[in-house]
């Protein structure tokens, strides 16, 4: 049995690894472990096949993970649908309630709720998107 095997064999327990923990960290010295089972097959000798596992490992947790990682965190640059809305003002068309109400987002008309059950607010006010669940704006006044 070729040392090559071995690699595989890690690769795939390392895969497992990653799989169950999403670190990125076990799936890139996997690639690694792959590296030294590709370079074991082609006829490389143990040294080769360890200085490929390093190698690669080290390139892919210090270049590859953190361009990684940076992308994965970074928030979405742009809003779209009703996400876009939260955060607008609007204008009240008809009394808002915790029932019912109609305010004016920007050119569009929207049904409307109080975001707090106790508030009225009356026809002509200026009030804040907060939320909208489904077809429904929940507004609050503007201080």
């Amino acid at each position: 049995m070729g040392i090559w095997i071995i690699w595989l064999i890690i690769a795939a327990v390392l895969g497992a690894a990653e799989m169950l923990t999403a670190t990125l960290a076990f799936g890139l010295v996997a690639i690694g472990a792959l590296v030294a089972a590709v370079a074991g097959a082609a006829g490389g000798d143990a040294a080769i096949q360890f200085g490929a596992f390093v190698l690669a490992s080290v390139l892919g947790l210090g270049v590859v993970r953190p361009f990684a990682m940076r992308h994965i965190r970074q928030p979405p640059l742009l809003r779209t649908g009703t996400a876009a809305l939260v955060g607008r003002s609007a204008i009240v068309l008809e009394e808002v309630t915790d029932h019912s109400g109609r305010v004016r987002i920007g050119a569009e008309i929207w049904s409307s709720r109080s975001y707090d059950d106790t508030l009225t607010i009356p026809v002509g006010a200026k009030v804040d998107v907060l939320q909208i669940e489904g077809a429904t704006a929940l507004v609050y006044p503007r201080e």
